[in-house]
């Protein structure tokens, strides 16, 4: 079935785009949700007198996707999570974290486009991606710091002073 689509779906097409699919996907799911209309003769005189006005919205939503990539490549992302010594972090950095970080610096995203395969388990710097739009993809960077585990040194001292206490005890006694 032939659809003309009324905004951007992925892997399927931009906005203003003439499609095939299926016909079960096209009246269940697509045309209900409003996001195609069939492919009709006043469908498309419609979509032809519209087109421009199409092409202005989507350079609008595209110049959008832009500055919000260019908020994200300066937001400074830095995690503090409790790490052992040898940087392996006790916990992970999630997606949901990294998107409630980027909330309370004003950049609001959903998590499906922060692309991150397996949460973070390691110190370091790492690079994402965000895919903002079909045409636009920003990468930015988000820093995790291990945050060192204080062993308490008072009860290692009193451990190591009680047994050489014991043993000064043992030889006064021999004498």
């Amino acid at each position: 079935m032939k659809i003309i689509l009324k905004q951007d779906i992925y892997k399927l097409g931009s906005l203003g785009d003439e499609v095939n699919v299926k016909a079960g996907y096209a009246r269940n799911f697509l045309i209900p949700q409003g996001a195609a209309v069939p492919v009709t003769k006043a469908n498309q005189k419609l979509i032809a007198h519209q087109r421009s006005l199409l092409a202005q919205k989507r350079q609008t939503a595209i110049d959008e996707a832009k500055a919000l990539g260019a908020k994200l490549q300066d937001a400074n992302l830095v995690f503090k999570v409790k790490a052992g010594e040898s940087g392996k972090l006790f916990g992970s950095v999630t997606t949901k974290q990294i998107i409630e970080a980027l909330h309370e610096k004003g950049i609001d995203l959903s998590k499906k486009v922060v692309q991150l395969a397996l949460p973070i388990k390691q110190v370091g710097t790492f690079s994402l991606m965000a895919k903002l739009h079909t045409e636009v993809a920003c990468e930015f960077s988000v820093k995790v710091e291990g945050e060192a585990v204080v062993a308490p040194q008072e009860a290692t001292e009193e451990l190591k002073a009680e047994p050489e206490a014991e043993e000064v005890k043992v030889e006064e006694k021999a004498e």
